[in-house]
């Protein structure tokens, strides 16, 4: 490009280009901007107004499987489709006429930069045309060099280290790939390739050397820079912008085969068929991964993912078994538990009159009749469940730092060690904007970029001002849903009270106020969480365009913690609210607490919230599993199932390759964004509230195992091929992971403390059970519930709470009731104010608290310190490789610098000569 030339992408919309013929200067940057060589070394610009180039069009051979151009030779490492404006109606036909210029342009420019092209028409529709691309051999060695692809020098010489898991290999071998039909990867020492130094590669087939995968992402990197039209000193560029304004309806990598049949042509690999077969299908549900197969034909970025779902999924297995037995154990200790038989007792908890849970409308009710909620409760919230929680504590610190190393390895084995930002190239996107000129504070080099700093500045306010935004949105969705608890709570305590419920005997027990009300408001929970996302979704993806972030990584990261945090706060603030706010500030009978000053706080039941928290966790855990599920599995195979039946086509009719992908649902442009953040929400619902649900881990287990067999059907029956991408690590969710593991602990320990039980029948236990306090020789819970329910004189109430309706016949014109708190009874000298017990709870929960939080976060930096982040053996594979690397560098400098001092030394060799013989002829 010239100096002159602007580039343009994504600066307006179809609508708005359409007026750039006048004199409006509408979407045009007013600034000079240039492809540096670095970026697009073939480029050379096309002469405005020049005749373009036209793609030569080939007849379908009838070879369905075949990945070639028609010739049999140049193979095919991207397709493009769009419709033929000229067979268009001929009132439409006009309108398509700049699309078509467009499109000729582009492939003009393709054919420029060195790329081979050749249009083939539909099969099914005769409006559609497929242009298939080819990178020949001299463009592939100029882009593995541009983008930094590491090829092999020589076969790994280093041996490996001897396993455990060799010597048990005769019973492992079951769980892995079948080696005759995915056989092992060959191991190379590599370096990033030179084409001046082509020699020092290990070349044995120039057709084989670079893998259909690397193709694909280097043709997709020319793709999304070449220019489409230029007009003045305007060019703008780019596949994403013709995708768009519908210039091409598609463009895609091919499949190598169809996914449940082989391909017969001869020599070709099938991976897609083995992929599906060891991997995707269901037979295969009980199989290691193929990860290097996975990566081999996805990319890296496919491949890790892939690596850190199947490692999560892995470790989970241990923290599912420790949960279900400490939710046997809750289940066979819930008949034994004294506290549960106390509420149970007719004598106990039948005696015991309860005040009434809202204003006026709400009656006297029995203890006894919350007893089975209380015996499950019992499952939930005993001491098992403490171990637990400081068990996952302990789990989640392993699970950080084993994937850590075992990331180490995937980074060596797939030669991502050494990806550095420099590396990865900028988004056209960004380079399409850098109008500002900045001193680079590394290189000390003048460089463009798209804002000055007070743009930058401005950029990333707006975006944190909109997220808070959000965040504030869904803390006011929060509040409405609990005036919508406060509000049905009423009324389901006014007419379940008085109502018999025959219609609902099996059920009778368990549905009381407080789990109607819990039920309900969790299904309005789940369907808010899931309507905001949708809203939510646009916006971030919106504001991080508009930060314009240099590279994709550096794009997904930032959308990453845009969409985390509004996520986190979605997901979990109903959570956190009934676990942590509900029940703890709701006054007593005759002083009680209101919000708004109209909807009196809601308690909780006499075994606290812990239930409450529990089915919470349930059904948005469930409804998310499910959510998710028809999105991802009924909604492609659904489109694509209307798709094939609207196209369908004779059975003699053959169907080529790029034809039968193009039917295929295409990936959305974040590609497994979605995958990590479902992933990353359930770790945190199985770290962050564990305490309160100890079945979580085996919930997340075995969806997960669905998962990864469903993402692997997906993405290889269901969807086109992606376009494969590099990745060293899984991103910013790393330290989201990290982020939620320290929280984790404080919440857990936060629920044990407050939300739970636990801790006032600990101190009843050893406190207040025996003398001074109270009346037993010995510790024992015997008297717990009588020790924990305080008393209120029905007197005491005030014309707003007082109840209107007739007294029960079991009232017994009963003068006083209880209720669930630690306070003075009526007639003592501090009526109605705390108690020592109150104190005493207080204390012990806050000391639990600071103990167990220092005792597991010691544990965590401990274990985080002695356990290595790389294996020692990668370690010494990664020097032995830089080593080979500086070699193999020095000897091709050596050997440059040898032959351009041989004219120099060669010419002083014949001066010499020269002069002795002159001084020969001399002495003659």
């Amino acid at each position: 490009m010239s100096d002159n030339d602007i580039l343009e992408m994504d600066g307006a919309s179809e609508t708005e280009e359409l007026d750039l013929d006048g004199d409006t200067e509408l979407g045009i940057i007013q600034e000079d901007l240039v492809y540096t060589q670095e970026f697009l070394p073939t480029y050379t610009s096309i002469e405005e107004g020049a005749p373009v180039a036209k793609v030569l069009h080939a007849e379908f051979n009838d070879k369905p499987d075949s990945l070639f151009f028609n010739d049999g030779v140049r193979r095919i490492d991207f397709v493009l489709v769009y419709e033929d404006e000229d067979k268009k109606d001929f009132d439409k036909r006009h309108a398509f006429q700049r699309k078509k210029r467009r499109r000729e342009y582009f492939e003009a420019s393709l054919m420029q930069m060195g790329m081979e092209l050749e249009a083939t028409g539909s099969v099914i529709d005769e409006k559609l045309l497929f242009v298939k691309v080819h990178m020949p051999w001299e463009v592939l060695c100029t882009y593995a060099e541009v983008l930094h692809i590491r090829l092999p020098i020589q076969p790994n010489d280093l041996s490996s280290r001897p396993s455990l898991w060799n010597y048990v290999s005769w019973l492992t071998k079951y769980f892995y790939p079948n080696e005759d039909l995915i056989g092992k990867e060959a191991d190379f020492f590599t370096a990033p390739f030179e084409k001046d130094r082509l020699e020092h590669f290990y070349i044995k087939d120039h057709d084989a050397f670079f893998t259909p995968s690397m193709r694909s992402r280097m043709a997709y990197y020319i793709l999304s820079r070449a220019p489409y039209e230029v007009r003045a000193n305007i060019k703008k560029f780019g596949i994403t912008k013709l995708l768009d304004g519908g210039v091409y309806k598609a463009a895609y990598p091919l499949h190598d085969c169809s996914f449940n049949v082989k391909s017969e042509e001869d020599g070709y690999p099938n991976e897609r068929f083995l992929l599906y077969q060891e991997w995707a299908h269901p037979k295969s549900f009980y199989k290691m991964q193929p990860l290097d197969l996975i990566r081999k034909y996805y990319g890296e970025k496919i491949g890790i993912y892939f690596a850190w779902l199947g490692f999560y999924t892995a470790m989970l297995a241990f923290a599912a078994i420790v949960g279900l037995g400490c939710f046997i154990y809750g289940y066979k200790t819930q008949e034994t538990s004294t506290w549960s038989k106390e509420v149970c007792d007719p004598e106990i908890g039948g005696a015991i009159v309860m005040c009434p849970q809202c204003d006026r409308e709400c009656d006297y009710w029995r203890l006894n009749s919350t007893c089975e909620a209380s015996k499950k409760l019992c499952i939930f919230d005993n001491y098992g469940t403490l171990v637990f929680a400081v068990f996952m504590s302990i789990w989640v610190t392993l699970f950080l730092e084993f994937w850590k190393r075992y990331q180490a390895e995937i980074e060596y084995e797939w030669d991502t060690v050494e990806f550095l930002a420099q590396e990865e190239q900028p988004r056209p996107e960004y380079e399409a904007k850098c109008l500002h000129e900045r001193v680079n504070p590394i290189t000390r080099v003048r460089e463009k970029v798209p804002y000055t700093a007070c743009g930058k500045c401005i950029r990333i306010s707006l975006g944190i001002s909109t997220v808070l935004f959000w965040v504030l949105l869904i803390v006011a969705s929060v509040v409405a849903i609990i005036v919508y608890r406060l509000a049905v709570f009423f009324a389901f305590s006014a007419r379940l009270r008085r109502q018999d419920l025959k219609e609902l005997e099996p059920l009778k027990e368990y549905v009381t106020p407080q789990m109607a009300t819990s039920v309900t408001a969790s299904i309005i929970s789940f369907v808010v969480i899931m309507t905001l996302n949708i809203l939510y979704e646009k916006v971030a993806i919106w504001i991080t365009d508009f930060e314009l972030p240099r590279t994709k990584t550096e794009y997904e990261n930032s959308l990453t913690l845009k969409m985390f945090l509004f996520q986190f706060v979605n997901y979990y603030s109903s959570c956190f609210y009934i676990a942590f706010f509900k029940g703890k500030a709701v006054g007593y009978p005759g002083d009680p607490v209101y919000l708004l000053g109209k909807y009196r706080n809601e308690e909780c039941d006499p075994g606290g919230c812990l239930t409450e928290l529990t089915t919470q966790l349930t059904v948005i855990m469930g409804g998310k599993a499910i959510w998710n599920n028809i999105q991802e599995v009924l909604l492609p195979w659904v489109k694509n199932l209307i798709f094939r039946y609207c196209t369908r086509v004779g059975s003699e009719k053959v169907i080529p390759r790029w034809e039968q992908d193009y039917r295929l649902q295409p990936m959305g442009k974040l590609g497994l964004f979605y995958e990590y953040l479902e992933m990353v929400i359930q770790f945190g619902f199985v770290t962050l509230f564990v305490a309160s649900f100890p079945l979580a881990p085996v919930l997340a287990l075995v969806n997960n195992l669905f998962e990864i067999r469903v993402d692997a059907w997906k993405i290889t029956t269901q969807f086109r091929r992606m376009v494969p991408e590099k990745a060293q690590d899984i991103g910013a969710w790393q330290p989201i992971l990290q982020g939620v593991a320290i929280l984790a602990v404080a919440t857990n320990a936060m629920i044990i403390a407050f939300t739970s039980d636990m801790i006032p029948r600990l101190v009843y236990y050893w406190s207040f059970s025996v003398y001074p306090y109270g009346d037993h020789s010995e510790h024992t819970m015997a008297g717990y519930i009588n020790n924990t329910l305080s008393v209120f004189n029905i007197e005491d109430f005030k014309n707003r709470s007082k109840p209107i309706n007739p007294s029960p016949s079991w009232f017994n014109n009963s003068t006083t009731c209880r209720y669930r708190d630690f306070r003075y009874p009526p007639g003592h000298h501090r009526e109605y104010e705390y108690n020592t017990y109150y104190w005493h709870v207080v204390a012990a929960k806050m000391a639990f608290i600071i103990v167990l939080e220092h005792i597991v976060y010691l544990t965590k930096f401990v274990l985080s310190y002695v356990i290595p982040d790389v294996p020692e053996a990668v370690r010494e594979q990664i020097k032995r490789e830089r080593y080979l690397t500086q070699v193999i560098i020095h000897e091709a400098n050596l050997k440059l610098v040898t032959k351009r001092l041989k004219p120099d030394a060669d010419k002083v060799r014949r001066q010499a000569e020269e002069k002795l013989e002159k001084e020969e002829n001399n002495d003659f």
